[in-house]
């Protein structure tokens, strides 16, 4: 596996698309939260003095942790996309073909797609617990473990994304419309999990069951159920009348579609046509 993965890195290290949405994405986790830090200071906190929104900094510790892994959740659509591409390139170039003539399987070409997927999650990752020591720093609060795990939901989320952006470029092959879907699915799935938190308060509204938020229950949306932003102060003062948030199931749904996706990318590879 790491002679395979040393010949993808050759493959991709000088690639233009590749270095551009990297840049961006590493530029990016460090604007966005850069941006909302800004926002809270300079908006939030002077328009509430009592600090009745936020008694305490998102970004100081232990909030931190939670705030940057939320806020970088944003941009994890940006390796998505970079992985979506890498892929669709392997067959619109023949590339796949080579490699498979050259001595791979097709379950080695399958698993270094879904490693350099969790790689790259990983160095997604990295930069986001960079971004909280910096940040962390700048508030000058103790240093604390506390609220830690969000750093596992955010790595959980980034494989989530990586790994639908390899199966949807092993399902099209097509780059231009594999990138259309994927944000098209993206956005479809969020409108429904928005509809169906809406069914699941009126639900519990009326008595007839807490069944949390549904729309944590749909494949991508899974991963982002696990993080929240500590500015959303209103869900705790209304948590008795809001569905619960059934943490676990939503974590072991996000654990499952992972296997499903992994199954269905390692199946799609030897059951198609080269």
């Amino acid at each position: 596996m790491i002679q395979l993965l040393k010949i993808e890195w050759l493959k991709i290290k000088n690639y233009t698309a590749f270095i551009i949405i990297s840049s961006f994405f590493a530029l990016g986790i460090i604007s966005v939260n850069y941006i909302v830090y800004t926002f809270k200071k300079n908006v939030i906190d002077v328009s509430d003095p009592t600090g009745l929104l936020s008694s305490s900094s998102p970004f100081a510790y232990p909030n931190v942790w939670q705030t940057v892994s939320y806020y970088s959740g944003w941009l994890l659509l940006l390796p998505g996309m970079l992985l979506l591409i890498l892929v669709t390139n392997e067959f619109t170039y023949r590339t796949h073909r080579q490699n498979i003539i050259d001595g791979w399987n097709r379950m080695q070409f399958t698993h270094v797609k879904i490693m350099l997927g969790i790689i790259t999650a990983f160095v997604s990752t990295l930069l986001v617990i960079l971004t909280v020591f910096i940040f962390g720093a700048v508030t000058g609060k103790p240093f604390s473990f506390t609220g830690v795990e969000n750093i596992a939901y955010f790595f959980l989320k980034a494989v989530s994304y990586n790994f639908v952006a390899v199966l949807l470029g092993v399902l099209i092959r097509r780059t231009g419309f594999a990138i259309a879907v994927y944000f098209i699915y993206t956005v479809l799935e969020n409108g429904i999990a928005l509809l169906l938190y809406a069914w699941a308060f009126d639900l519990k509204e009326k008595g007839r069951g807490d069944f949390g938020n549904m729309g944590n229950y749909l494949p991508m949306n899974s991963s982002d159920g696990l993080l929240y932003s500590p500015l959303d102060s209103i869900s705790g003062l209304a948590s008795k009348v809001l569905p619960s948030d059934f943490t676990w199931l939503v974590l072991s749904l996000a654990i499952a579609y992972l296997g499903l996706f992994y199954w269905w990318t390692r199946r799609r590879m030897v059951k198609s046509d080269l």
